[in-house]
């Protein structure tokens, strides 16, 4: 399949041929500088030095180039040759060096090189982002992961400029004047380390650094935090120095061998579609992590694992990296295993997989149950199958298998193997089948089995507890029951702990447990026979496996009593996920769901679980709920979320967590005016809040455009454009409606995050009347967007913009219709089949509440 899709196969037979050394590449930030409307279109040249076999016949990816020169082996190549965004190569020399010549264009979509106009300032920025395959939207490339090189890059820009890239950045040499008649510099970066295409990077703008280094094991490695000039004085250098210290620290010793790259640049880039992106040497972070309003704790920890999950990338993924995307998940499942493992042993956030069990995990488990779920090493066939497969099960279901597999053979052969494949491999490529061969060489355990269970299957078991007990409470007999859903009927090995829970002194604590192995339907337990049936009894007790886990009535009685006194977290998190798998399942009512967390959530200590939980709370009320019971609840919720802002601690972390969520509930605009005029004490009015209350007041037709339009002049930053244009689109009126559907899901200029946060605003639940024309709207646009403006607009308006606020039998019918008849990118019907599932999971619910 030509074009800007690349199959597996056609990968494998250009790798077959080719061998990469290394690319020589001049950009020139300069060049269309002058243009009338701004800078449309950068210069590049690419010097790509390559061996092949004789004779062979090749392509070359370059994505949007108008090219203006091809040059192969000194012999002029005829532009024709470059067609559906690649360039034809044939008659290869064992030896060969191309030439291609090219103006590109600046991307404001997020990929490639995107660019930034602060309307602070009127500052530029720049950035690339290359994975999976967008570095051929910058230079001229053989896009693939296997085949590696090394690079230079030569980069003009203006000379007030920060040229940032994968190599330290060297002294600028003058360049004369650029067309604008602004002096211009260039930059000569040395050549790196042997890496793939996607990992490359190149930041350029008007960009603030500051400076630091660390003093390791191996040697000093230079560090540098870069943001926008109207972003600095909000800048907490100091913490993320601090994390970014402690992991080098951890991950040098875990490894036994130096971070790989030199010197670690962290850039935080606006307009980022992703939360990082793990470049070689210069890592790039969405620059909402630089905190301009109040944050809870959970904000704080959350960066810090992006910032320890991205430096896991630079073993994991740099320095070895997959042959070939099919092993995408060794790079993200190891370094999210990697990320909170590191927290919990090296950071402030000692209690990090507790965070991962209350967000992370739910995340994988409502991937892993959709239509479009797939193995954790998915059958990757082309570029358009990764792009769809950045997802839970990628992320949070494999970090959670790695997790098991480190209960399955024990931490120290974990790392003793990790140690020995890094070694081994280093600036290589992989597959599976590598890992698994050190990793059994250092513990001894046959791992085929379990790869074929856990790696190449999938869907989620359930584990029950099943026993029977004396006239004493002693148990007589206990089991743990296994089941799998019918259309993924694997039973997998599990390592578990199994904790008895008991109320002492007003706590929930655990007074024994149990480790085992689950095999099969039903297992045996008999470290258990004799023991007093406890309290509450805890299947998956440390999370050691992924499962959902059923408790017993005995034991759902006692949470729901009790949720509040556990003496710890991580068997909470374990229990708030095993009520909200039941409300999803329709074997917990959303108002029995509510009621437990207005009982524990004002308690809950863990902020990354207060904020999930009071998302979850709002859903069980909106979605799956029965329509006719569904006032009645949400004015239970809304007074329930009343009363716990009022008791939360004035200036508390939960205090705002518990507003912002109220804001999401309310109905009373008397209440959110009085927030917003500062009436609650200790609350900190900063921007985002202030922007939280308005868009509340915006979604319950209290907020006119007037009152949008001066909250913008407030905080005319790009995050006060993207927040007005989600006030805007949230407003319950037709105009309203229309106005976001033309900005999120038909023009094409909207900037990426702009399109984001207007789509996240479009569909409200309590909107059903005026959103009732977009349903078969949006059906019309999937057929079309994703082929018209590619994967990453697709995917926003696909996803967010699914008529999930018109729950009913009518636009379930309508859905599967669409989905029935048409022929639309695959991609596009994943979207649309995983609302469709949502859709029909709600409406369950509701008939069972």
């Amino acid at each position: 399949m030509p074009g800007t899709n690349l199959t597996r196969e056609e990968a494998s037979e250009r790798a077959s041929v080719v061998s990469t050394q290394t690319y020589d590449v001049q950009l020139d930030l300069t060049h269309d500088t002058a243009a009338p409307d701004g800078p449309g279109r950068f210069g590049s040249v690419t010097t790509l030095r390559f061996t092949s076999t004789p004779g062979a016949s090749t392509f070359v990816d370059l994505v949007d180039g108008d090219v203006s020169e091809i040059t192969l082996n000194g012999e002029t190549v005829d532009l024709s040759a470059y067609a559906d965004s690649r360039i034809a190569l044939t008659g290869l020399a064992e030896s060969n060096e191309l030439v291609v010549r090219a103006t590109l264009p600046y991307s404001h979509s997020g990929e490639g090189l995107h660019r930034f106009v602060d309307p602070v300032d009127g500052r530029v920025y720049l950035y690339t982002q290359f994975e999976v395959p967008d570095a051929r939207r910058v230079f001229a490339t053989f896009e693939q992961p296997d085949l590696k090189a090394t690079f230079v890059f030569h980069v003009t820009a203006p000379s007030h400029w920060a040229v940032v890239s994968n190599s330290p950045t060297p002294e600028p040499v003058p360049a004369g004047d650029a067309p604008d008649g602004q002096p211009s510099s260039t930059w000569h970066f040395a050549e790196t380390k042997t890496m793939s295409t996607y990992i490359t990077a190149l930041v350029a703008g008007e960009y603030v650094s500051v400076t630091d280094s660390y003093q390791g094991s191996y040697d000093e490695i230079p560090l540098a935090i870069f943001c926008r000039q109207s972003v600095v004085a909000h800048l907490d250098a100091d913490d993320i120095f601090t994390v970014t210290k402690q992991g080098f620290a951890f991950f040098e010793g875990a490894f036994e061998m130096g971070y790989p790259f030199g010197k670690y640049d962290q850039l935080f880039v606006p307009e980022y579609n992703m939360g990082a992106m793990e470049n070689a040497g210069a890592v790039t972070f969405r620059d909402e992590m630089i905190f301009r309003s109040r944050q809870t704790v959970a904000a704080y920890e959350s960066r810090a694992n992006t910032i320890l999950h991205e430096m896991a990338h630079m073993w994991f993924g740099d320095l070895v990296t997959m042959k070939w995307w099919d092993d995408l998940w060794l790079n993200e499942s190891f370094a999210e295993f990697a990320a909170s493992h590191a927290s919990t042993h090296a950071t402030q956030y000692t209690e990090a997989w507790t965070s991962f069990t209350n967000a992370r995990k739910n995340w994988a488990y409502r991937q892993d149950q959709l239509p479009s779920t797939h193995p954790i090493a998915a059958d990757n066939y082309d570029l358009h199958a990764v792009e769809a497969n950045f997802d839970g099960i990628t992320y949070a279901k494999g970090a959670s298998a790695l997790k098991q597999l480190v209960a399955w053979v024990g931490e120290k052969d974990f790392f003793a193997g990790l140690r020995a494949y890094f070694g081994k491999h280093a600036f290589g490529n992989t597959q599976l089948s590598d890992l698994l061969v050190e990793l059994e060489a250092a513990s001894g355990r046959e791992l085929g089995d379990w790869a074929a269970e856990w790696l190449q299957t999938s869907g989620v078991n359930t584990l029950r507890a099943s026993f029977e007990a004396d006239a004493s409470g002693a148990f007589t007999a206990f089991s743990v029951e296994q089941s799998a859903i019918e259309a993924y009927p694997t039973l997998r090995r599990h390592r578990i702990a199994i904790g008895l829970y008991n109320r002492v002194d007003g706590k929930l604590v655990r007074t024994d447990r149990v480790e085992t192995d689950i095999r099969g339907a039903s297992t045996s337990i008999d470290e258990l026979v004799g023991k007093v049936q406890p309290d509450l009894i805890l299947l998956n007790d440390d999370d050691l496996t992924y499962a959902k886990i059923r408790l017993d009535e005995r034991s759902f009685a006692t949470l729901t009593e009790s949720i509040a006194t556990f003496e710890e977290s991580l068997p909470r998190a374990l229990s708030w996920g095993s009520a909200w798998d039941m409300t999803r399942d329709a074997e917990l009512s959303g108002a029995d769901f509510v009621t437990l967390v207005l009982a524990g959530v004002g308690s809950e200590t863990d902020l990354t679980a207060v904020g999930s939980l009071l998302r979850q709370g709002n859903s069980a009320v909106n979605l799956y709920t029965a329509p006719d019971q569904r006032p009645a609840l949400a004015e239970r919720w809304e007074a329930g979320l009343n009363q716990l802002v009022d008791a939360a601690q004035p200036g508390s972390d939960h205090q705002l967590a518990l507003v912002r969520a109220l804001a999401s509930a309310s109905s009373q605009p008397q209440r959110l005016r009085s927030i917003l005029a500062g009436d609650l004490e200790g609350l900190t009015l900063d921007a985002d809040l202030r922007w939280t209350i308005v868009t509340a007041l915006a979604r319950i037709g209290d907020a006119d455009e007037a009152e949008i339009a001066a909250e913008l002049e407030r905080d005319n930053t790009i995050s006060g454009q993207e927040h007005a244009s989600a006030a805007r689109a949230i407003r319950p009126t037709t105009e309203a409606k229309e106005a976001a559907w033309q900005t999120a899901a038909v023009d094409p200029s909207t900037p990426n995050e702009t399109r984001r946060s207007t789509a996240l605003a479009f569909q409200v639940s309590g909107q059903a009347d005026v959103l009732e024309p977009f349903v078969d709207r949006y059906l019309d646009m999937a057929g079309t967007i994703i082929d018209d403006m590619g994967v990453w607009i697709g995917q926003v308006a696909l996803v967010y913009l699914f008529p999930l606020a018109n729950p009913s039998q009518q636009t379930l019918d309508k859905v599967d219709a669409w989905l029935a008849s048409t022929s639309a990118n695959p991609a596009a019907k994943r979207y649309v089949s995983e609302g469709r599932d949502d859709l029909a999971r709600a409406l369950r619910a509701q008939a069972a509440s």
